[in-house]
């Protein structure tokens, strides 16, 4: 007679516990969002709380880049620091500034394919349903 395999913690597996797997849901339902699954609406700050707070930090980030980059024409001591960093915060802050005001039309735009993609679902169910 064979034995069945055993783990490398020394426990016995059945062969239906080795064939039997949780990978395939966890794969599925970490491929995708709930909200492709759910047909929930949620509220707009949901939607859009991303871009808003990438906006926001990112126009900080730009008026202290414009801050420190100003500092560098009226303060003599430490200028070169102020040189060197002021344009480094300014690019930093533009580029998830417009990182933030690109993402709310993709955004928009998926919103309106997802309306789209349920309108014509329904309209199947309801052709074919019959």
């Amino acid at each position: 007679m064979e034995m069945p395999p055993k783990s490398p913690d020394g426990s016995e597996k059945s062969p239906q516990e080795l064939v039997t797997s949780n990978t395939g849901s966890t794969l599925c339902m970490s491929s995708r969002s709930e909200s492709v699954w759910t047909s929930t609406s949620r509220s707009k700050w949901d939607i859009y709380h991303k871009p808003v707070i990438v906006v926001s930090v990112g126009a900080a980030v730009f008026l202290f880049g414009t801050v420190i980059t100003s500092l560098s024409c009226f303060l003599t001591h430490h200028k070169k620091v102020y040189k060197m960093s002021g344009p480094a915060f300014l690019s930093l802050g533009l580029m998830l500034l417009v990182c933030g005001l690109v993402w709310i039309p993709i955004i928009r735009k998926k919103q309106k394919q997802r309306q789209k993609s349920q309108f014509l679902q329904s309209l199947k169910s309801f052709f074919f349903n019959r």
